[in-house]
């Protein structure tokens, strides 16, 4: 039941639908007036009582506000006076380095201007000294040209009487005071010259005999000659009839399948075998030997024989190749270049293998430039590769250094340094770098090792008297001897036309021209002997 609209239930029980209806509208439309004038009463009350609460929240918001500002604005300032005081000490500071620096300045130039007063001072009585010297100098200059007015004319006078005396004319006086001065020159010369080789040769060859006998000392290696020429042993000399063949066909076809010369003399027992070109030899000799084991002998045989002895001494080649270029850890050589190395096992210079000589040259290079502070393995290299050119040098025309530098430039070697050790190792070219040299002398010191080389009878004998008259030719020589199987030769100067001075420069001219004039290995000593002899006869 509802107790609230008393007067709506009434009305609505005492009258018809319609009239409820109106009745209804006019109640709601009361209850609105009625709702609005309390809201219209009670609302300015509710929004005083907020303005009222926003008025003590704004109050105390700028309270706070002005409180916090008043602390920022405080803190800021005292921030300002402590910065400002910082900057007042730093530029008090500065001011007085400043000052310092104006006070160390004006020092400098009060120091500098006394020094300036000083040498003004200096130099005007320099000035005045020089004066008074100059003066003098005039007045003895004066003095001195006419002394030598009178000297002139003293001499002049003296000459007058030395050519009436002396019975000379003056440029007949010239030439004999000229040929005495210059055989005084020529003298003091030779002295000066033997006190400086004697100063370079006291330190350079102690240090190089040092660094070459620790390279011979370090490396050792043996030695093995070959014949220049080969030979076959044979059975029994009826086979030399069968080698022969019929009207010469064998002979014919085995120096023509092998580019070798067949010699059969009355020689028992043996054929020699021929050839400029050791790799022929060596396929001539294989093949010759199998071909006389086999009993087999004519000409398709002997093709067929030479034939396959060839492919495996080409084999041999290479292999001996590598396993040279592997035992010195060389690596990026071409095959070409390889295949040259190898070919050098079959060459010999003066009965030295030329390979076992290159890898000998290689290990005594890499040693001395180790001494050195140089790269060991670039000079071995270039020891290794430095006689390559002896591989080819019999089909090119030309030396062999020449051949061989163009021939490792061609297949892959393009270092300066090997190449120039190549082609400059017989000085045919100038040295460019500081191997050369290195293999120069490493190359002496294989080839001169005792055992390592020999020649023949003839050219031993031929370059001893080849050394002997280079020594006798020399103005002054009486006797010159070949000593120490041609590794010295002692001369002998006439002590009445030769001083001790000029001893030294006649065996520097003899050791000069051997070099230039002769080819050897090693170095040859010239010893230079003077003495007099003063005889009497007692009667």
């Amino acid at each position: 039941m509802d107790y609230a609209n008393p007067i709506l239930t009434l009305a609505q029980s005492t009258q018809s639908p319609s009239q409820s209806n109106i009745t209804l509208f006019i109640v709601a439309l009361i209850a609105i007036f009625v709702g609005a004038a309390v809201g219209f009463y009670l609302a300015p009350m509710l929004a005083s009582k907020k303005l009222q609460a926003l008025k003590s929240e704004t109050s105390h918001l700028t309270k706070r506000a002005e409180d916090d500002a008043k602390s920022a604005a405080e803190k800021i300032i005292i921030d300002a006076e402590r910065k400002a005081l910082t900057r007042k000490e730093e530029v008090d500071k500065e001011l007085e380095v400043a000052r310092a620096d104006v006070r160390e300045s004006e020092r400098r130039l009060a120091k500098r201007e006394d020094l300036v007063d000083r040498k003004d001072e200096t130099l005007s009585q320099r000035e005045q000294t020089l004066s008074d010297r100059a003066e003098k100098l005039d007045e003895r200059k004066a003095k001195l040209e006419a002394r030598n007015a009178q000297l002139d004319e003293l001499i002049e006078k003296q000459q007058h009487e030395l050519e009436r005396v002396a019975q000379l004319d003056r440029s007949q006086a010239k030439e004999l005071l000229l040929e005495r001065v210059a055989d005084k020159a020529r003298g003091e010369m030779g002295k000066v010259t033997r006190e400086i080789i004697e100063e370079a040769e006291d330190g350079a060859k102690d240090e190089a005999r040092e660094i070459l006998i620790n390279a011979i000392q370090r490396y050792a290696n043996e030695h093995s000659s070959e014949a220049t020429v080969r030979t076959v042993a044979i059975p029994s000399d009826d086979l030399k009839g069968r080698i022969i063949g019929r009207e010469g066909r064998n002979i014919r076809a085995f120096e023509k399948a092998t580019g070798a010369d067949i010699i059969v003399d009355d020689t028992p027992g043996v054929i020699v075998v021929s050839c400029f070109d050791k790799v022929r030899q060596a396929v001539a000799v294989e093949a010759l030997e199998r071909l006389i084991a086999d009993g087999r002998m004519h000409p398709s045989r002997i093709e067929e024989v030479t034939e396959k002895v060839r492919s495996e001494i080409d084999e041999k080649v290479i292999k001996a190749g590598k396993d040279a270029a592997m035992e010195l850890k060389l690596k990026g050589l071409h095959p070409k270049v390889i295949e040259a190395m190898g070919k050098l096992t079959y060459r010999t210079s003066y009965g030295q293998n030329v390979l076992k000589h290159s890898m000998e040259v290689a290990y005594l290079s890499q040693i001395i430039a180790d001494q050195l502070g140089l790269d060991g393995r670039l000079a071995r290299r270039a020891g290794f590769l430095h006689d390559i050119g002896k591989a080819m040098d019999h089909e090119m025309e030309g030396g062999h250094p020449k051949i061989g530098m163009d021939f490792a430039s061609q297949y892959g070697e393009k270092d300066e340094a090997v190449l120039n050790a190549i082609g400059g190792h017989h000085a045919d070219i100038p040295a460019t770098t500081l191997y050369t040299p290195i293999i120069m002398a490493a190359d002496a010191v294989s080839a001169a090792r005792p055992g390592a080389r020999r020649e023949s009878m003839e050219r031993y004998i031929q370059r001893l008297h080849d050394l002997e008259d280079i020594a006798k030719s020399q103005p002054g020589v009486t006797e010159a001897f070949a000593v120490q199987a041609g590794r010295e030769i002692r001369v002998m100067i006439d002590a009445d036309r030769v001083s001790d001075d000029e001893a030294y420069l006649a065996a520097h001219e003899i050791a000069k021209r051997v070099s230039n004039e002769m080819t050897f290995p090693g170095e040859i000593k010239v010893t230079v002997l003077r003495e007099t002899r003063a005889i009497e006869l007692a009667r």
